[in-house]
């Protein structure tokens, strides 16, 4: 559970409003609010002293010296949207995404602390989170319990007394997304006890089981698994909830399947809204340019879902689920004040914002005071080695062919031996270097593009290099104009820049505002299409291309993985 930080002589005051002993900062009067206990449309005047609700009824204070007073008559007015299911270093950075999402009424986050583990000690990572504690925005985060690929220093990552170190934080809610449960079904003791630890300090644990069968999802509850947000079909839907998971619903960049599955509910007439949750599930900057979670809620009502419910599930079963209604979800007294005010219903993007009692949007406008924040915890990539043309030897007999965006099987290559390839096919050279230069991987992937010439990448899974292209020239030029920008993701041809973006913040995340950031990777991708790109979300694809707990074999620090085998196929070659 969180943690309560008002202290006794905050409490004392804030009771004494009540009193009209003080006065409250704001009061919103004639409120249409919605009362998410009694699921129904209340009037009363809501009051504010600082950044909790101090009552909320019928009265209006008996002192208002100082007080704003905001008439909201003819509104309606809802708790702050939660995203239950964060990643947020999908090139944006949490800072960056959190002042972003504030706007569209999006004011909690429980996220993925995978970056952190990746590139800083916990000590290092935990003052960087208690000042990200301090915004007027609510940051919650996840305990991850493996690294989602093959890592020669998984152990020393993931030990145990650093996931303990995790789980002992109030600001942790969950164990999980358990990416790497094969683990557990494999008989890993050590992750079965974290998720016993998880559950003795009263965490939920989350699961990530795309496709899995009904035994599956029975041995995984018994694990201890609480939730799963991999549903893609009414039956999954279903079978989670036969099993007793909370069910969290994706309206993502790469699955966006919310529409039709909330759709698939009210056709089957399931009264299930109390137990389903909605996420954009680390969706990149630019499917977001029509809002975050009031996207969904949004979605929502375009399906058929009662306004009532589709706001409970962007709120209140959030907090329910994770047993913080006493701060979260619910314009009720004693409520951190972060509440959405909307034209009506039915228009789930707000015309104002509170967050924490502080306005970041009023009247439709940005009032512009989320506080900067230092993000020189996220230390310059300095690449300090070259490639050169030894390392471009591509003789491996395996190769990975994509599905799609993300999924990849094994294929034989064929001798190429060129350092240009045709145009005439998909295939194109692949190459994975340590960031530090100590090791490379090199092979063949089929169904990228087929004229992407030079592309290089140090956004990724594990923060090493990603070079693709038809042209070996190009690929090193491409590596070049990464290493002058000290990260981000460039596209080169014929020895000139095509396009690229700047991930100066660890050569992973842009240093700048999502607002900025979305025309960059709107420009990527249409080049990337141009040369024949053909799937929806090539920054997914980077990221994923070394990710184990996805089918069905991937290039990984340790080599190309077969994930069904659990095997290294081919290992890194040491430079």
């Amino acid at each position: 559970m969180p943690e309560i930080n008002w202290k006794i002589n905050n409490i004392r005051k804030q009771v004494s409003i009540i009193d009209g002993h003080a006065a409250p900062n704001l009061v919103l009067q004639n409120a249409k609010y919605l009362h998410s206990v009694l699921k129904a449309w209340v009037t009363g005047n809501i009051w504010v002293s600082d950044d909790r609700i101090v009552y909320v009824g019928k009265e209006m204070p008996m002192n208002l010296e100082g007080t704003e007073v905001f008439d909201v008559a003819g509104k309606t007015v809802v708790p702050g949207y939660i995203e239950p299911h964060v990643h947020p270093f999908q090139l944006y950075n949490p800072h960056s995404f959190a002042e972003f999402c504030a706007q569209s009424g999006t004011t909690t986050f429980i996220s993925d602390n995978m970056t952190f583990v990746s590139f800083f000690e916990n000590k290092k990572a935990f003052s960087f989170m208690d000042e990200l504690a301090k915004l007027p925005f609510s940051f919650y985060w996840w305990s991850r319990f493996d690294s989602q690929t093959e890592l020669e220093n998984e152990r020393e990552l993931y030990s145990n007394a650093s996931v303990m170190e995790w789980l002992d934080r109030h600001d942790v809610l969950l164990g999980g997304e358990l990416t790497a449960w094969p683990r557990l079904m494999r008989g890993d003791d050590q992750m079965l006890y974290w998720i016993q630890a998880a559950k003795h300090k009263g965490k939920k644990i989350e699961g990530h089981l795309p496709g899995a069968s009904e035994k599956t999802l029975a041995k995984m509850r018994l694990f201890g698994v609480d939730g799963d947000h991999e549903s893609m079909t009414i039956e999954d839907i279903e079978a989670r909830l036969l099993h007793g998971y909370a069910v969290t619903l994706r309206y993502s960049s790469i699955r966006p399947d919310l529409p039709h599955l909330l759709k698939a509910v009210v056709d089957k007439g399931y009264d299930i809204f109390d137990h389903l949750m909605m996420t954009t599930d680390g969706s990149t900057p630019s499917f977001h340019e029509d809002g975050v979670i009031d996207k969904c809620i949004r979605a929502a009502l375009e399906a058929g879902v009662r306004p009532i419910d589709a706001y409970n599930m962007a709120s209140y079963n959030v907090a329910r689920y994770y047993n913080m209604t006493n701060l979260h979800g619910l314009i009720a007294t004693g409520r951190y004040a972060n509440i959405n005010i909307l034209s009506d219903e039915y228009s789930p993007a707000p015309e104002a914002v509170l967050s924490k009692g502080v306005w970041l949007k009023r009247d439709g406008t940005d009032e512009r005071v989320f506080p900067p924040m230092d993000l020189s915890i996220f230390e310059s990539l300095k690449i300090d080695f070259d490639i050169h043309e030894t390392d471009f030897q591509f003789s491996m007999p395996i190769g990975i062919e994509m599905i799609n965006d993300v999924i990849t099987k094994p294929y034989s290559v064929k001798s190429h031996g060129h350092h240009i390839l045709s145009t005439d096919h998909d295939e194109s050279y692949l190459m994975l270097i340590d960031r530090k230069g100590k090791w490379r991987i090199n092979t063949m992937i089929k169904g990228f593009a087929t004229h992407v010439k030079g592309f290089a990448s140090s956004y990724s899974n594990t923060g090493d290099i990603i070079l693709i292209g038809k042209s070996m020239h190009d690929m090193q030029h491409a590596f070049q104009e990464l290493k002058k920008m000290n990260g981000g993701i460039v596209l080169v041809e014929d020895g000139q820049v095509v396009t690229s973006i700047p991930l100066s913040l660890a050569g992973a995340v842009y240093d700048g505002a999502v607002n900025e950031l979305i025309p960059l990777e709107l420009a990527l991708k249409s080049a990337l299409k141009k040369r024949g790109y053909t799937h929806s979300d090539a920054i997914y694809t980077l990221l994923f291309l070394q990710s184990t707990h996805l089918p069905y074999i991937r290039i990984t620090p340790r080599g190309i993985f077969d994930v069904m085998k659990n095997t290294v196929m081919l290992p890194a070659v040491m430079r």
